[in-house]
Order: C-alpha cells, then sequence, then structure tokens
C-alpha cells in the first residue's frame, strides 16, 4: 500500500485532483446574494472546506464536471468592496489578481441592483473574465422590479444570467455562459469615470512601465489614487517617486471635491452603478395589480415549498408505493391463480430429473409474471406520467440537499424509488448518476431498498404471523440502514462526487405515446434479464437441492443460521432458494415444514429476524447479473460480500436484542 496515494477519497488526494481540473473558476459577490446555493448547485457533495493558506478565513471549493471539462469552483468570502482591506477582501482579490481564475462569476441579488453593482464594478476594475449570474429573480418580481438582464449585459460588456439558485432555476443555461466564457477567454470592457478621475488614472499608468505588481496596471493605478496601503508598498519598493506622484494627484482630486479620495471614488463607482441600475430596471406603476403567474409558477408555490414542497414529495412517493402495491398485490393473485392451473410452483424436490428441472424453469417463469407484469408496470407508468409532467425534476431538486448526506444528488432519488419496484430496472437507471463513484454508490444503495419480492417475505412472515407494526419497523430500520450506509460508503468509496444541475421544464399535462414508450423501454430491459435468471437460477437450484448437493450447504451455515442468527436449521436452504427469487424463501419453508402456519414452527422473534436477514443478504441473481454487467464482476460481488456481512451480524444483534422485548 502506498498510503494517501491510493486513497482517491482523502481530502489531500481530493485537493492534488481539483488542482488538476481543466479550469478554475472563482464565485465573488455581497453577502446573502445565494452565493453559497449557486456554489452547492454546482459542486454538489464533493467539497473541501478549509482555511485559506496562512488565513483565518474559510475556503470552500468543488469540482463541477460538464461539458467534458473538469472545472474547479472556489466560493470566494461575501464581501462588498476592496477598499476595507479586511482579511476576507484581501483574500479575494489577492485570489482573482494573482492567481487568474479562468472566470469569476459575479453573483448579485436582484432586488438590490444598485448596492451589488457597486462590488461588481469594482471586480471589473481587476478585469478578469467576468459574468453575473442575477439571483433571487424571484423575489425581486415580487417586491414588482424586472431587470433586463440583456441591456444590463450589452452596458457592462459581459455576459448575464438570471438564476433562482434555490430552486435550480437558471443553473443550467449559467454551466454552458461559464464553459463558453472560459473558452472565449474575453476580457470585459473599462468602465470609465468623471473626466478630472481618468486624467488622473492615465498619468499614473503612463509611469507604471517599469513596475512589477502582478496586479492589472489600471487597477494598480486607481488604488494608488486611493491610497490603497498594500499596493502602495509595493510600488515604493520599487519607485517610490511614482507614490509621491500619486500622492500629489490624489490631493488635487480631494481639493476639487472636499472629500477624501477613497470617499469620491466611492462615489463615482455608485454613479455608474446607479446609471445602469435605471436603465435596466423597472418597476411596477402603484396602479398595477401584480403580474399574473403561470401555471407553473403557481404550482411550484407549493412543490418548492420549504415544508409543503416536503409533504407534498411524500405524499406523492407514498401514493405511488401505495399504488403499486394494491394495484399489483390484486393482478400478481390473479395471475397466479390463472399459472396454477397449469402446474404447481412450489419447490419439486423429489421424483425425475427432468421433472425437477422443469418445475424449476416453471417456478423461475412465474416469478417473472407475477413480478414484472403486476409491479413493475404500475409503477413505471406512473413514474412516467411524474417525469413527463415535469414533477419528478422538483422531487430531485428538493431532495438534492438530504442525498449530499449521502454522496449522491436529488437525482439519485429516482433508482431509489424505482427499487421499490424491482431493483434491476432501478441499476439500469443509475446511468443517470455523473460519476463512476456516484453510479457505484447509488447502485449499491439500491440494492438494499426492499423490492415487492423482499416486501412479500415482510407481509408473509411478520405482518402476517406478528403484527403490522413490526413490519413497519423493518421499513423504517431499512431506510436508516441505507442512511447510515451510504454516508460510510462515500466516505470510504475512491472517486469523485458533482452536484445536481437539472433544468425544470414546466408543467404540462403527459402525453400518452411517450408514457407508453418510457414504460415499454424500461420494462422490455426486465424480460431479456430476469426471465431468464429466473427460469435457469431456479432450476439449477431445485436441481442441486433434489440431488443432496444442497444438504452439506445447510450444514456448513448451521453455524451461523442456528447458532447465530438463532433460527431453525433448515432455514439455510430457504435462503438459498432465496437468491433465485425473495419470497421462494416463504415457499421452500413451506414445504420443508409442511405447513404455511409458520407461527407454529418459528417463534415471533424468529420470524423478525429470517425477514430483516432476507431483506438485506445477497441480491437475488437477476440482480447480481445486472450489477455485473453495469459495474464489473469485481463491484458486484464486493457489493454482494459486503450486504452478506451485513445481513448476518444485523440478523444476530437483532435476535438478542429482540429476544429480550418480545
Amino acid at each position: 500500500m502506498s498510503g494517501c496515494k491510493e486513497c482517491k477519497s482523502c481530502p489531500a488526494t481530493r485537493e492534488s485532483t481539483l488542482k488538476n481540473a481543466d479550469y478554475t473558476i472563482a464565485l465573488a459577490g455581497n453577502a446573502n446574494v445565494g452565493k453559497s446555493v449557486i456554489f452547492n448547485q454546482l459542486t454538489g457533495v464533493d467539497q473541501i472546506i478549509g482555511n485559506w493558506p496562512g488565513k483565518t478565513v474559510e475556503r470552500a471549493e468543488g469540482l463541477l464536471l460538464h461539458a467534458g471539462k473538469r472545472i474547479r469552483v472556489i466560493d470566494l468570502p461575501g464581501i462588498y468592496s476592496f477598499s476595507t482591506y479586511s482579511m476576507e477582501e484581501l483574500v479575494s482579490r489577492d485570489f482573482i489578481a494573482l492567481e487568474h481564475p479562468d472566470a469569476v462569476i459575479n453573483v448579485i441579488d436582484a432586488s438590490a441592483l444598485e448596492r451589488n453593482l457597486f462590488f461588481s464594478i469594482q471586480l471589473l476594475e481587476l478585469a478578469p473574465p467576468m459574468m453575473i449570474a442575477v439571483n433571487q429573480i424571484d423575489l425581486a418580481e415580487k417586491k414588482g422590479i424586472t431587470i433586463d438582464t440583456g441591456k444590463l449585459s450589452t452596458l457592462l460588456g459581459v455576459p448575464v444570467v438570471p438564476t433562482v439558485a434555490i430552486r435550480g432555476k437558471g443553473i443550467p443555461a449559467l454551466t454552458n455562459a461559464i464553459t463558453g466564457l472560459m473558452q472565449g477567454h474575453t476580457v470585459p470592457p473599462v468602465l470609465r469615470y468623471g473626466k478630472e478621475i481618468e486624467e488622473r488614472i492615465g498619468k499614473i499608468i503612463s509611469l507604471l512601465g517599469m513596475v512589477t505588481t502582478r496586479y492589472p496596471v489600471r487597477w494598480t493605478a486607481i488604488k494608488l489614487l486611493e491610497r490603497d496601503p498594500v499596493i502602495t508598498q509595493i510600488v515604493r519598493e520599487q519607485d517610490p517617486g511614482i507614490v509621491e506622484t500619486a500622492g500629489v494627484l490624489a490631493g488635487e482630486i480631494e481639493s476639487i471635491h472636499g472629500e477624501p479620495v477613497c470617499v469620491v471614488m466611492s462615489a463615482e463607482r455608485y454613479q455608474v452603478a446607479d446609471r445602469i441600475a435605471a436603465e435596466v430596471i423597472s418597476l411596477r406603476a402603484p396602479g398595477e395589480g401584480p403580474q399574473k403567474k403561470s401555471l407553473t409558477d403557481k404550482l411550484d408555490a407549493v412543490a418548492l415549498h420549504p415544508v409543503l414542497g416536503y409533504l407534498a414529495v411524500i405524499a406523492v412517493i407514498g401514493g405511488l408505493l401505495v399504488w403499486t402495491f394494491l394495484v399489483g398485490a390484486l393482478v400478481s393473485a390473479f395471475l397466479s391463480g390463472f399459472l396454477s392451473q397449469f402446474e404447481q410452483y412450489r419447490p419439486v424436490i423429489s421424483g425425475p430429473l427432468m421433472d425437477i428441472l422443469l418445475n424449476g424453469a416453471f417456478t423461475g417463469f412465474v416469478a417473472g409474471i407475477t413480478l414484472v407484469v403486476p409491479y413493475v408496470l404500475p409503477f413505471y407508468l406512473l413514474l412516467a406520467v411524474m417525469e413527463d409532467s415535469g414533477y419528478l425534476t422538483r422531487i430531485s431538486v428538493m431532495l438534492d440537499r438530504g442525498m449530499h448526506k449521502l454522496g449522491l444528488h436529488g437525482k439519485a432519488i429516482i433508482p431509489l424509488i424505482l427499487g421499490y419496484g424491482c431493483n434491476v430496472p432501478a441499476i439500469y437507471s443509475c446511468r443517470i448518476m455523473e460519476t463512476p463513484k456516484q453510479k457505484t454508490l447509488a447502485a449499491f444503495l439500491v440494492t438494499l431498498v426492499p423490492c415487492t419480492a423482499r416486501t412479500v417475505v415482510i407481509l408473509g412472515l411478520v405482518a402476517a404471523f406478528v403484527n403490522i407494526w413490526w413490519a413497519l419497523a423493518l421499513y423504517a430500520f431499512d431506510i436508516l440502514l441505507i442512511i447510515v450506509a451510504g454516508r460510510i460508503a462515500f466516505k470510504t468509496m475512491p472517486g469523485e462526487s458533482v452536484g445536481l444541475i437539472m433544468e425544470m421544464p414546466d408543467y404540462h399535462v403527459p402525453s400518452l405515446s411517450v408514457v407508453l414508450k418510457q414504460t415499454w423501454a424500461r420494462t422490455k430491459s426486465l424480460i431479456w434479464i430476469v426471465f431468464p435468471a429466473y427460469i435457469i437460477g431456479s432450476a439449477i437450484i431445485q436441481a442441486f437441492y433434489a440431488a443432496g448437493l444442497l444438504t452439506p450447504v445447510n450444514d456448513l451455515l448451521a453455524p451461523v443460521t442456528v447458532l447465530w442468527l438463532g433460527l431453525p436449521a433448515l432455514v439455510g436452504i430457504t435462503l438459498i432458494f432465496g437468491i433465485v427469487r425473495k419470497e421462494m424463501t416463504i415457499l421452500t419453508l413451506a414445504v420443508l415444514f409442511h405447513t404455511t402456519n409458520f407461527a407454529a414452527i418459528m417463534s415471533p422473534v424468529q420470524l423478525v429476524v429470517l425477514a430483516l436477514v432476507s431483506m438485506l443478504y445477497i441480491p437475488c441473481i437477476s440482480v447480481i447479473l445486472v450489477l455485473g454487467s453495469e459495474f464489473g464482476w469485481k463491484k458486484a460481488l464486493a457489493i454482494s460480500a459486503s450486504e452478506i456481512v451485513m445481513a448476518i451480524a444485523v440478523g444476530g444483534i437483532a435476535f438478542r436484542l429482540l429476544s429480550l422485548v418480545m
């Protein structure tokens, strides 16, 4: 092992990765303008928070992957000017002037444009490649303020993008504009001040030809005129005469205006800011009513509300799952009854080998029919409706912050929700994640989500023979386990994570053809993966058991199943059959014990523990195949092995704790 060099997730290596990015951009602006929200939207979860070298000022940076480019994003401290010489201001101006980021994004508050432009003008004096994000446009509109961002761009000579960062609006456009700005390497135009100011700036510039400061020449001249102590000291060490001349010119300005030169320069900047703001701002007249809100704005007032939005998410996801299970249970019962007329699909473990194989194959076929059709199809139909209507994007945005705790972002909720229907398509949907780390992490968490087959086990063992509250407790525990496991995996898994950049389309009535096409596209992948896995896997395992090949395995598992988990010895075989399809755990249990009254053969504690272990241990064979095809067999086996260990450890602890209370 080579220590830190091998660990891609440790802070030192992550910092090195950021420094090796293709581009570097900086976010600058006043405090409380939403700059940190934009930073989080761009960089997401894999951020480095520390201090600037040799300073106590906090430094935040992260990575943005966009258009095939790795972009390092630096969140500069929130400041109001470059003229009061606080540590935050010195850090910000030195980074922009001396580190030469490829672009600076000035985030401003749309409802306080004039005050924010005062700082924007000072940024323009530093002359970096620059653009402006006019944030909180929605709040400005509520106050009757409309900003012509196109005209603002023309007047300032830099790109301007309107955003509502907290809702994710404008973030994709901002990201595209950032890429265009960096590739264009444009330098913003010079904003001119009053005649007497410009004349004296010009005189100082003419004297700076042989002086090296690493700062832009015009900006250096302005700072000498303002008697900036840092710049004055740098220039004095090279040519004291320039400093003396600048002092004389500053005195002339003070004589003309009767104010200190720094006050005069501030007034000049505010005058420019006032003029620009007056040209781009439109105020609603007192007699006019508020602008009519679109349907999207009205719905988003609820969907993206900090309280109502989460309640809506819970209601919609809960309704989706209830719909899936209610409809799925009815259709599954009908299909099972219909197929049972042709052949019994309980495991056959004696008789001719061909009968055993055919029965196993038929059992696998029934598993596919009774799971894919009744549970997955209704789920996919409603999911496609949510997606095509535009609401699924809102769910992703609302859950983005919570997903950050797991090293993911809001889009990860899509495969996690899919996992409640079936883990196979959920793992396929992990392709929507941006980085290999996030794809693998999402797939790992998806395999912990109890699919419909595992739900059958929970309901058939616990809800039926213990009570519904213990069944719900298993679901609650599973959610907690996903959070804890996700956090641990995020910290230990190598690779990078990025944030959520997702355009939020307007709401519209879903198209029937689009919904059906999306549903079929997702369902057909199951046909090619799930059905062969169920049919072949079920036949082979039944044949192995009938030949007595699984009995030694059952004996080998006894120390775990009996001594550690506290379960009957024959349960080992049921867990092996559960690899084919989880609900075969119940079917095999009924065959081996010749009863469906499981309360007669196991205690409530054993029923809960068996359901818990079945919920957590190795995914079914079709899930393993998909993991192998999507992520490689090394990762597939690692995920499977980790879940076996987790299930055994948690099951044994649960057995001992539950024995004390049940």
